[in-house]
């Protein structure tokens, strides 16, 4: 298995741990105290060395930040974990915040104690949250303060070792542009922007620069590791050489200088000293890095990441490979769905499912030459009441059998050479509701929404985010959560800077990959969420229009349970579109699928609803 199921959260620990991490901000004479989930590279999944958040409070979601201060700690999640953090943490130690509408610098101006001193780690936080800290605090007559040493590191006894996952090469006929090619295309960048040179932060950026792969962090495949482009088209990447074998440190010769990550500092350091502008990301940057560039005398650039934009817009190659992983997987899909729905209710596990879903992935890699190399992420398996839970996940302690009259919600992807898959389906074990059905067709309703979509260059995720949303508003109702995030290529299932969202401020692009999930949740009872992967590509002209549009294209094909269906509710477009996408599922994948039991499970799951 690419995933366990222990119980990792220590809420029991909490009051102590916080006790002593209150000692020491005392030792370095703060009042206060930021433990972000970020880690020094800023990622969202972090290597065990860096779950810093998780070790103090127990809260083991993605997003969230705690604010420890001398008489109170608040740990700021966002509507996706606000029930997870209930059971995860110790509420006599800590109080919940909201991280989206009163995050901690808002928080801090509005109630933080006058004069606040506030401890950071300026290894863990962005340019651009630093300053935001600094408008907060002097709201306060407050003073931040930059630690050399992050206090909590100092208590955590037993803390795991750095990472040293192997790196592998991504190859050409996946990547479709050889490195060399984007490093010189990113010189040009670097001189265009007066600069000397790029510092790369984002490790998902280096991966996608140097076309390599890693292992560090949890099912993501990129290596913890930093690197400079100089406006001459030199490089240097900052690797450690136990990650590197023979093959990789010889492809990486041919393009940069490969340095171990102690001389990363100092290197930046003398870029300072010899007074270069270097070009660093305020959103991805640790400020750390600002500060040794500033301090040794050089001049700070700030600008977007260079490789961000063009590794999010894929290029031909890997659109192409990501239609062949989502393929496959939707035969994996529909194998497990197929077993899934032979058992009988109250027989199989949430655990059991995990479990099928996986060995189902790995055993069609197998057959299709191309295997799993890892799940995208921890599978979230949450039947009746545990579907509620945005971001549940099983473990032993939780596990609960997929009862009839309830619905089973599993959220999952794949990590495959050509492609990253995420997919959602919620389905019907036994008879359900009816009440639990209207809301499927109207979460149905929202994703067929975004999935017609058709909209003018310029457009971003924010114009489109209310078209999900619509038919759950007249119903009095919503989703805490964005309706789409963007999607690597074989890297993070979570990729910026694309998102549809009521914050998603950035244009899309065509070859930008999206998730498209509204959803809808009912704490203590069920929750529903339906997914497909789609990318944005240029539409063909429509007729009696003036004005060319963009579109989505579906990535993912696999049958949305009809049983879950209100055909009444459905517009006509609605119900062709559904009728086509079914068409399309059978068609494309029934070549795929071994087994003729599976196959006619196939044909009953996508046969038309009448019009």
């Amino acid at each position: 298995m690419f995933q366990s199921f222990e119980t990792t959260s220590e809420p029991q620990f909490g009051a102590e741990r916080i006790a002593r991490l209150r000692q020491k901000m005392a030792d370095y004479g703060v009042d206060g105290f930021l433990v972000p989930r970020a880690d020094e590279f800023q990622g969202e999944y972090v290597p065990a060395s860096a779950e810093r958040l998780a070790w103090l409070t127990g809260f083991t979601g993605s997003a969230g930040v705690a604010l420890v201060l001398s008489d109170q700690a608040i740990v700021f999640v966002d509507g996706r974990y606000t029930t997870q953090l209930k059971e995860q943490v110790d509420g006599n130690v800590f109080i919940g915040g909201d991280l989206v509408g009163e995050p901690p610098h808002k928080w801090i101006a509005k109630h933080g104690p006058i004069g606040l001193r506030l401890g950071v780690d300026p290894w863990l936080h962005t340019n651009a949250e630093i300053e935001r800290f600094r408008k907060a605090l002097a709201e306060q007559d407050g003073e931040l303060i930059f630690l050399i040493d992050n206090p909590l590191d100092e208590i955590w006894d037993g803390r795991p070792a750095a990472p040293m996952g192997a790196v592998a090469i991504q190859h050409h006929d996946h990547a479709g542009v050889l490195a060399i090619d984007k490093i010189r295309t990113m010189a040009e960048s670097v001189l265009a922007s007066s600069a000397d040179a790029v510092v790369l932060t984002d490790p998902s950026s280096v991966a996608w620069t140097f076309n390599i792969r890693g292992d560090d962090v949890p099912h993501t495949p990129h290596p913890l590791a930093r690197a400079i482009v100089f406006g001459d088209g030199t490089a240097e990447i900052f690797l450690d050489a136990e990650k590197t074998g023979i093959e990789a440190r010889a492809y990486l010769a041919q393009m940069a200088i490969q340095q171990p990550p102690a001389k990363f500092l100092e290197r930046l350091g003398d870029l300072g000293a010899a007074g270069m502008a270097v070009m660093l990301d305020p959103e991805l940057a640790p400020y750390a890095l600002i500060q040794t560039v500033e301090n040794a005398g050089g001049r700070v650039v700030k600008a977007d990441d260079p490789a961000r934009m063009p590794r999010a817009c894929k290029n031909v190659v890997e659109l192409a490979g990501t239609e062949q992983a989502h393929l496959q997987d939707g035969a994996a899909m529909v194998e497990f769905l197929y077993w899934l729905d032979s058992q009988q209710p109250g027989t199989v596990s949430e655990i059991g499912a995990v479990q099928a879903l996986e060995a189902s992935r790995a055993r069609v890699g197998e057959r299709m030459q191309n295997p799993l190399r890892d799940v995208s992420f921890d599978t979230i398996a949450g039947a009746g009441e545990n579907g509620a839970i945005i971001h549940y996940r099983v473990t032993h302690k939780t596990d609960r059998m997929l009862k009839a009259g309830e619905l089973f919600l599993i959220d999952s992807g794949g990590q495959y050479v050509n492609g990253t898959t995420d997919i959602t389906r919620t389905v019907a074990i036994g008879s359900v509701p009816e009440e639990q059905k209207r809301f499927f067709t109207l979460v149905l309703k929202g994703m067929i929404g975004i999935s017609l979509a058709r909209f003018p260059k310029g457009t971003r995720g924010v114009d489109l985010d209310p078209l999900a949303r619509i038919a759950l508003w007249k119903a009095g109702a919503d989703y805490g959560h964005g309706t789409g995030h963007g999607v690597g290529s074989y890297l993070s299932v979570h990729e910026g800077p694309q998102r549809i969202s009521r914050a998603a401020m950035q244009e899309l692009l065509p070859g930008m990959i999206l998730s498209n999930e509204p959803g809808y949740y009912r704490p203590g009872s069920f929750g529903i969420r339906i997914e497909n992967l789609v990318y944005v590509l240029d539409a063909e002209m429509i007729a009696g229009g003036d004005r060319p549009m963009l579109a989505f294209k579906t990535l993912t094909y696999c049958p949305i349970d009809r049983r879950l269906i209100v055909a009444e509710l459905l517009t006509v477009e609605e119900r062709d579109w559904l009728n086509d996408y079914h068409v399309q599922v059978r068609d494309k994948l029934m070549p795929l699928i071994d087994g003729e039991d599976v196959k006619s499970w196939l044909i009953d799951a996508t046969e038309p609803f009448a019009s």
